[in-house]
């Protein structure tokens, strides 16, 4: 129900755009995140953002480097990436949240993407 989309190679410094594209019926009144993962690491928060797109959180290793946003009408959410760093690389999941608001923590998402990998050359 969830397709996340826009991973890529990109050179450290560089930018990148992730799409997370879902019916309007799974994500118009939720809560949306970001989440990414690397091998032998558990899934860890990146951004969210509430139902109407007036509140976003971020972790602080993206922080003013990355923002999340959505259109509702088309039931889309983004993550804008930029100064990327090698840290960065990882598959990045977007998730709908149970209800309108979001969490730092998984259990508190019901959809998830397939994950669209991002490597960031050093």
């Amino acid at each position: 129900q969830l397709q996340a989309s826009g991973g890529g190679l990109v050179q450290a410094g560089g930018s990148l755009r992730l799409s997370c594209a879902a019916s309007a019926r799974t994500t118009t009144n939720n809560g949306m995140a970001w989440f990414r993962q690397t091998p032998g690491k558990e899934r860890e928060f990146v951004a969210a953002i509430n139902w109407n797109g007036g509140s976003t959180s971020y972790a602080d290793s993206v922080k003013g480097r990355f923002t999340i946003s959505r259109d509702r009408a088309k039931g889309t959410v983004y993550l804008e990436m930029n100064r990327l760093t090698f840290e960065d690389t990882a598959v990045y999941y977007c998730a709908a949240a149970r209800g309108a608001h979001y969490s730092v923590g998984t259990r508190e998402y019901q959809y998830w993407g397939q994950g669209t990998l991002v490597t960031v050359s050093s």
